[in-house]
């Protein structure tokens, strides 16, 4: 399975929201991507910003078409995104792990985040846009973000987007294909694996507030199960925990 060749933008408010506007007037290919170094208004989780100074990052939306996929098994397609931003980074600096649900960092810094949105046809996925930034070159941040980090700023070297877009789209084509041909459960493992704060005893805080504790599991539908200090388990959707972070 290919991808389309990728649809560069000069600048643009979000990819994601130029990529659902591209495919509300006409359905697009599976994998049809559109990116660019500059957007005005890229958005997060949570409802937050997205800082990237011009012509330094990785900015880039894809649509997959995912109708095969039961509405409860979503959580599948932000692991692909997330594997695929891990295994590509990877080549270039060690310490790169998937911070949940989908973040990756370096250490405990963070390098990339994804905001996915899906839209619903009865109880499968009709289609999904996942969006990323990519901090490649930026060597300076002024937002109030707490611990982002840019590649070069870990290697101190400059990278080329748009080639770093191929090498993640290539991994992103190889486990959607995997994806469809039934392989869930390998790109399940593959993500557990590669999680940040795997092992060891880390601190998290959720509305009762701060708690130490060890990861044992992702459960399919993304929920991320904790295991504290008393041997207590604790289940969170998105949203609902914390992790507290070391000061930089």
């Amino acid at each position: 399975m290919d991808y389309p060749e990728p649809i560069f933008l000069e600048e643009t408010a979000s990819t994601n929201s130029y990529l659902q506007t591209l495919c509300d007037r006409e359905r697009q290919d599976d994998l049809t991507c559109v990116y660019t170094t500059y957007q005005s208004a890229g958005r997060g989780q949570r409802g937050n910003s997205w800082e990237s100074e011009r012509g330094k990052n990785l900015l880039f939306s894809f649509v997959v078409y995912p109708d095969f996929l039961e509405a409860r098994r979503q959580f599948i397609l932000s692991q692909i995104t997330a594997l695929a931003l891990k295994e590509t980074l990877s080549q270039y600096a060690d310490g790169i792990c998937i911070k949940w649900p989908n973040d990756i960092y370096w250490n405990d810094r963070k390098l990339c985040g994804t905001l996915i949105e899906n839209d619903l046809t009865g109880c499968r996925l009709g289609r999904s846009v996942s969006g990323t930034g990519v901090n490649l070159n930026q060597e300076r941040f002024l937002s109030d973000a707490p611990n982002p980090v840019s590649l070069k700023q870990i290697t101190g070297r400059s990278y080329n987007p748009e080639t770093i877009l191929h090498q993640i789209l290539e991994r992103v084509t190889d486990h959607y294909t995997r994806l469809k041909a039934g392989h869930a459960g390998r790109i399940a493992s593959l993500y557990k694996e590669n999680l940040y704060r795997k092992h060891g005893l880390h601190p998290y805080k959720d509305s009762n507030g701060p708690f130490n504790a060890y990861i044992k599991d992702i459960e399919p539908d993304g929920k991320l199960v904790l295991e504290d200090e008393t041997g207590n388990m604790r289940k969170y959707l998105f949203k609902e925990v914390e992790y507290i972070l070391p000061r930089p």
